[in-house]
């Protein structure tokens, strides 16, 4: 389980591909001096894709990506000098400065928009059906891994989200561009909200 709040920005030093994935080794220099580490066995989330860490030094980590996460998000597509979004698993009894975030991507979107109002940035971003459905203004998103409000949503296939001068310079999400494919993960309580409600009304349950 994570919270959003993003720690620390790695880079990918290598993506080396394996018979079903792709085993990803970042550097984590940044935050290593700071005491920030992680063991074999962690979870950490990478660009907000809960992943296991199969090794680790100092500085350094590698994770195994398999096939089936590969299709549904966008760590396929990271090569050596990527920035990535960096979080370490939650523990219990840290305070929850985000919201809940399992690190389990429901979908891929596309940045349509991204335009600088006074001192913050509007993020518009293509969402599918099973994201939009689930997604209210005010509510929560994560994109790329960022714990996210929901600002506005000007079409039904569209969210928006206001980024803060402290979101845009400590994460990755300063880099976006129009085109840019980012992950997404729902708000966990409207999925169930709404998984639960279809299943009442196939039920016949009124």
């Amino acid at each position: 389980m994570f919270t959003g709040i993003v720690e620390t920005i790695g880079t990918i030093v290598k993506a080396e591909a394996g018979a079903d994935g792709r085993r990803l080794i970042v550097d984590a220099a940044g935050a290593a001096g700071a005491g920030w580490r992680l063991d074999a066995g962690d979870s950490v989330a990478i660009a907000g894709v809960c992943q296991t860490v199969v090794e680790h030094d100092a500085s350094r980590f590698a994770v195994d990506a398999i096939g089936t996460t590969l299709s549904r998000t966008t760590l396929g597509s990271l090569a050596a000098g990527d920035e990535v979004n960096l979080e370490r698993a939650l523990a219990f009894g840290d305070r929850l400065g985000g919201h809940l975030v399992q690190g389990h991507v429901d979908a891929v979107g596309l940045v349509r928009a991204v335009e600088r109002v006074a001192d913050h940035v509007l993020l518009d971003v293509q969402v599918p059906d099973e994201v939009a459905e689930v997604t209210v203004p005010h509510g929560s998103i994560a994109i790329d891994g960022v714990s996210l409000t929901v600002n506005a949503i000007p079409a039904p296939d569209l969210v928006q989200v206001a980024l803060i001068p402290y979101t845009w310079e400590h994460t990755t999400l300063k880099r976006l561009r129009p085109g840019a494919r980012v992950n997404l993960e729902s708000d966990m309580i409207g999925k169930f909200v709404v998984h639960h409600l279809r299943r009442r009304e196939g039920s016949g349950v009124s």
